[in-house]
């Protein structure tokens, strides 16, 4: 699966998710004005699911004088603080007067993160966006939240009946279905597992409490579903990166 059909059925994902949030869980959300041009980039449909994604937290955009908890702005002024560069400026997140959300400082703290910074860089559109340039101090790359130990077992319980997510069931799986090792040879196997439960096949039998919408119309899937916390989601991915990538040795050579 390519990298822009990832982020098409991440996209997708994202459009359930506002609307199961849209009548009991306005409190998750953050609305920020941003100038068209920006939009029009399509550098914020890149970056801010993934936010979205990882922490349960839809967004709306709207524009600059729209009510906001926040803009992005294309120069610093007080208490805003630099999250990106790319348009010939660098852009800062705003904090609005009235702004009651309490997620506005987790979206900030994440895009200056070293994993908002790998996410902002991943971009692949034009104009190119990068992390802000900022003074020479020293960066401390976030460690990666979860417990692999607990996600080893999760992995095995939810993820073993159709992969071998280790030597514990090497032999189990399905024959087309990449193992654990292999998908950590995708560039954008963060993603992949961050977000599984909204790639085919598993929006039909997956949800994580408080991000997925329902099933269709309450029924259930055909096998067994696999429900997860955010928290789970993210001690699956923990286990994941403490995988090597599997040696799938070197590329074939034609004549």
């Amino acid at each position: 699966m390519g990298r822009l059909r990832l982020t098409r059925l991440i996209g997708a994902a994202m459009l359930l998710t506002s609307l199961a949030f849209s009548a009991a869980g306005q409190d998750r959300r953050l609305t920020i004005g941003v100038p068209e041009a920006l939009i029009e980039t399509g550098f914020l449909k890149h970056l801010l699911p993934r936010f979205s994604l990882k922490h349960g937290v839809p967004i709306t955009l709207v524009a600059p004088a729209a009510p906001a908890d926040a803009a992005l702005t294309d120069g610093p002024q007080e208490d805003s603080v630099a999250v990106f560069a790319g348009a010939n400026t660098t852009w800062h997140l705003l904090p609005l007067p009235g702004a009651k959300t309490p997620h506005l400082q987790k979206l900030s703290d994440w895009l200056t993160s070293d994993i908002g910074r790998k996410a902002i860089l991943g971009f692949k559109g034009a104009p190119p966006f990068t992390p802000p340039v900022v003074d020479a101090v020293a960066v401390v790359a976030a460690p990666m939240p979860g417990d692999a130990g607990t996600g080893l077992g999760l992995s095995l319980r939810h993820c073993g009946r159709c992969h071998v997510v280790g030597p514990q069931n090497r032999m189990a799986g399905i024959g087309n279905t990449p193992s654990f090792r292999v998908l950590r040879t995708f560039g954008d196997w963060e993603d992949r597992f961050g977000a599984f439960y909204a790639l085919k096949p598993h929006p039909s039998f997956t949800r994580v409490e408080d991000l997925s919408p329902p099933f269709p119309d309450g029924t259930q899937p055909t096998i067994e579903p696999v429900t997860l916390t955010i928290e789970e989601l993210e001690d699956i991915t923990a286990y994941a990166a403490s995988l090597d990538p599997a040696d799938l040795g070197a590329p074939i050579k034609h004549q």
